[in-house]
């Protein structure tokens, strides 16, 4: 519990630093004063319009992408199982171009096209990886040569069209922050509203897979059933947050192991949000601040991020008899 709490106690700390700080600074009594109604030129518009939807919107992808990869590696009881790394969010990404360049989509139909394109993609991974049952390691070469065909599928559709449109979609290829706006917060928040307490019912069915197919069907958890709940729970989170701020990478797939190896196996799904809400933040305000003039995507530094922590990853999986 004290490590949940020194967790939530840095979201925090990161929300006031991105809330504050930056190219433009805003003082605490200001900030109050701006949220209490007062009007101040420029700062007003900055920390209403900008800073809190783009906060609020970090933590709360933070926290489903976190959550979402959580439940797929615990799932499939391997490290490698996220959304990200097994081409969930290359299928939000891959639909989600083919909307804007062709059909000129933006808004609520935009992000529609994101979660379709996620969601059938994770249903054809599972379905084509199940025989019998469906096995970890089977999903996982299923999906990542999806995630092979989909980002080829992202490349010749940004061939094909108008420059300027590429460049809006480049969102959906790193991942980003600055489109952050209220509309988007609240059907964010709508949508987690439903998801949350779906993954609340289904995190005791997810600690009996834990363990193994067979103690989970002793325990009284009916696996297949169990499983493909958690699945399209699991990837609707990861489709939510991605048609938020497109597909910010490694965070989904980076959240739970540290969660795991750096606080321990205690309430994973929560910590795993809060350790997600953590990186998308900090992210953020290095993207935004750490060169002057340039704002990098919160994408791009979580990518930096992500690839030694891979390598990592499976070099001590290796060592310790668990990657093969």
């Amino acid at each position: 519990m004290v490590k949940i709490g020194a967790l939530a106690f840095l979201v925090v700390a990161l929300s006031a630093v991105t809330l504050l700080l930056g190219r433009y600074t805003v003082t605490i009594p200001d900030f109050f004063r701006i949220v209490a109604g007062a009007d101040i030129p420029g700062a007003s518009f900055i920390v209403m319009e900008n800073r809190i939807p783009r906060v609020l919107i970090g933590i709360m992808i933070g926290g489903a992408f976190g959550v979402a990869g959580a439940v797929f590696q615990t799932m499939l009881r391997n490290p490698l199982a996220s959304p990200d790394i097994i081409g969930i969010s290359y299928g939000a990404s891959a639909s989600a171009v083919f909307a804007i360049a062709f059909l000129g989509a933006s808004g609520l139909v935009l992000s529609g096209f994101a979660m379709a394109g996620a969601l059938a993609v994770a249903l054809a991974i599972y379905f084509l990886s199940r025989r019998g049952a469906v096995a970890g390691y089977r999903l996982i070469l299923v999906g990542i040569g999806f995630s092979a065909v989909l980002q080829s599928v992202v490349s010749f559709l940004l061939t094909r069209t108008d420059i300027r449109v590429a460049s809006d979609a480049l969102t959906w290829l790193n991942g980003s922050l600055n489109s952050s706006n209220w509309d988007r917060v609240t059907i964010l928040f709508l949508a987690l509203a439903v998801l949350t307490p779906a993954v609340v019912v289904l995190s005791r069915s997810l600690r009996g897979l834990e363990l193994g197919d067979d103690t989970a069907a002793g325990l009284g958890v009916n696996v297949e059933r169990s499983r493909l709940a958690l699945i399209v729970t699991g990837v609707l989170l990861a489709a939510v947050a991605t048609a938020a701020a497109g597909p910010v990478a490694f965070i989904a797939f980076l959240s739970g192991p540290i969660a795991r190896r750096f606080l321990g196996g205690y309430r994973p799904l929560v910590t795993a949000a809060l350790v997600g809400a953590v990186l998308v933040l900090a992210g953020d305000f290095l993207g935004a601040n750490l060169l002057p003039g340039v704002s990098l995507p919160v994408g791009v530094i979580t990518g930096v991020l992500g690839a030694p922590f891979l390598l990592w990853l499976l070099a001590t999986s290796n060592r310790s008899g668990q990657g093969g």
